[in-house]
């Protein structure tokens, strides 16, 4: 399928390839085009939504002990913005002097990267949002960028417990962030049965487009 095709179908992670990892401040790369970062807890399905969305099976690797990946790993799309995917933050299974260096990593990444211009939020839909979720929805939100949130593993769920889980995301969405919740598009999602991917699709497609 040729470029202009695919930009039609606006599959904008289609063709994304793996640039680098950075593990500190000074291995990032040089400040230039957008970035659009995937962030969650570990475990809420980062790996496999970048997959889904890329029609690729492995190009995001989930570890197989969540809350291990250390790294900010970066991937060129045709455009030639990035997508960031970062480490999976809220999981106690290693070290903790380990887990709070990366963390401070992953959070001065998402607080002072300039060209960090949009975030996909993913969170599990059978937990909702957590308190570790709501700090970075704080962060962006208050500098007027903009969030996707994708409610992950939405096929774990029956049709109706769906809409009344999405019900809920939308009302504390509004409750805890009143006008500012416009900056937020909550999404149904799930990279098994490619529930919402064309929605997720569009959205970002917007963003490089804006």
């Amino acid at each position: 399928m040729s470029e202009a095709a695919l930009l039609k179908e606006k599959t904008p992670l289609v063709g994304a390839a793996f640039v680098t990892g950075a593990a500190q401040w000074s291995q990032l790369p040089e400040v230039g085009p957008m970035e659009i970062a995937f962030a969650g807890r570990s475990n809420a399905g980062k790996s496999s939504a970048i997959n889904a969305l890329a029609q690729r099976t492995r190009l995001a690797f989930a570890s197989r002990t969540p809350g291990r990946t250390q790294q900010i790993n970066f991937f060129v799309l045709r455009n030639g913005a990035y997508i960031v995917d970062l480490p999976g933050y809220g999981y106690a299974a290693v070290a903790r002097q380990t887990k709070n260096e990366w963390q401070d990593f992953l959070w001065r990444y998402v607080t002072e990267r300039h060209t960090l211009t949009a975030l996909v939020l993913l969170s599990d839909i059978r937990r909702g949002l957590t308190d570790l979720d709501y700090p970075v929805l704080d962060i962006f939100m208050a500098s007027g960028r903009p969030v996707l949130l994708l409610a992950t593993k939405a096929d774990k769920l029956s049709n109706q417990e769906q809409k009344t889980a999405m019900r809920a995301l939308e009302k504390t969405l509004d409750n805890m962030y009143q006008e500012r919740s416009r900056l937020v598009r909550p999404v149904l999602f799930s990279a098994l049965k490619k529930t919402g991917i064309a929605q997720a699709n569009q959205i970002i497609y917007d963003w490089m487009n804006h």
